[in-house]
């Protein structure tokens, strides 16, 4: 099969495309054959092997130890291990695999059965490609730690991007008030996915307004948390999706008792996360939103386009070849 594969920590010209073997399909895997993948920042800082904590996370020390990178994969069921009980060939999946070894930029994966799950069937492979790792990222972000409400005033700094798309979407459904920080050109972008007021940063800086918000989830980390602190309501909540060494490390010196709060969240794949987004995509209450495709062998590409910053919603990964 093809592959993107990286034997060492580099920028995005360390990939290369090469054929390697199917995958070996266990008793307790299913063997998936790819669709479409999508490109997340972890993935970049994977294959970087930066910040050097990633390292030292299990990733590995000195070179990869994942040679295939790719977390969010969705395609067909292929075949299954004598032991698994929940899929069957043909059946349509999505899942994060970035737990169980990753290996979503290839046309196969073997992967265990408890991490999949189907496919809405009113979303295509590139949507549900785009899901599994940004989606849950803002869910437990806004669930989780920021313990959203309905009827709250809701900021979301980054709101044009993978994760931001979503968690917009998310609070809305939630019934909350939802502001959307995000660049000029995408100021239509945040109205259409249901934010109830849009903010241009190039144009404003809403830590130095009047507007004080009950929950901040913050994708871009490009202020003081202090800063944010200030647009807080008495009992607000301050959640950094980014790396905020300052909510990471003195969130609990900073967060008040009884007051306000400021955490950074680290994400948690897990299967009961993403069966609740497939819910809401079924609903229509969320869609996905995509940049730009790239073709498997244009996975460096994609990083690129990704590190540039001038995308909107998910950059995704075909298995079709460029005509």
């Amino acid at each position: 099969m093809k592959a993107i594969v990286h034997t060492k920590y580099g920028p995005p010209e360390v990939l290369a495309l090469r054929d390697v073997e199917n995958p070996r399909l266990s008793e307790n895997e299913v063997l998936v054959k790819i669709h479409a993948a999508s490109i997340n920042f972890g993935d970049k800082a994977l294959v970087k092997g930066e910040p050097f904590l990633v390292r030292l996370m299990g990733y590995g020390l000195l070179k990869p130890k994942h040679a295939i990178p790719g977390g969010d994969m969705a395609g067909r069921v292929e075949a299954v291990g004598r032991n698994v009980k929940q899929f069957q060939p043909g059946d349509e999946v999505f899942a994060d695999i970035g737990g169980c070894g990753f290996g979503a930029f290839a046309e196969y994966v073997a992967v265990p059965e408890d991490v999949l799950v189907l496919k809405p069937a009113n979303v295509t492979f590139e949507e549900a490609a785009s899901v599994p790792q940004a989606a849950v990222v803002a869910l437990q972000g806004l669930r989780d730690k920021g313990q959203i409400q309905p009827g709250q005033k809701v900021l979301i700094n980054g709101a044009s991007g993978g994760v931001g798309t979503f968690a917009v979407q998310i609070a809305r459904a939630v019934g909350a008030e939802v502001t959307a920080v995000c660049s000029t050109k995408n100021l239509d972008l945040g109205s259409s996915i249901g934010a109830d007021h849009v903010i241009d940063y190039t144009e404003e800086d809403f830590t130095k307004g009047t507007q004080s918000y009950d929950l901040i989830f913050d994708i871009v980390a490009n202020r003081s948390v202090s800063d944010y602190m200030q647009v807080l309501t008495p009992q607000g909540n301050y959640v950094a999706c980014a790396f905020n060494a300052t909510s990471l490390f003195l969130g609990p010196f900073i967060s008040k008792k009884g007051g306000k709060k400021a955490s950074s969240l680290v994400h948690k794949p897990n299967r009961k996360d993403l069966v609740f987004m497939k819910a809401l995509l079924e609903s229509g209450q969320v869609v996905a939103v995509i940049d730009r495709c790239f073709p498997l062998s244009e996975v460096a590409e994609g990083m690129r386009w990704l590190e540039n910053g001038r995308h909107h919603g998910k950059v995704v990964i075909t298995m079709q070849k460029k005509s």
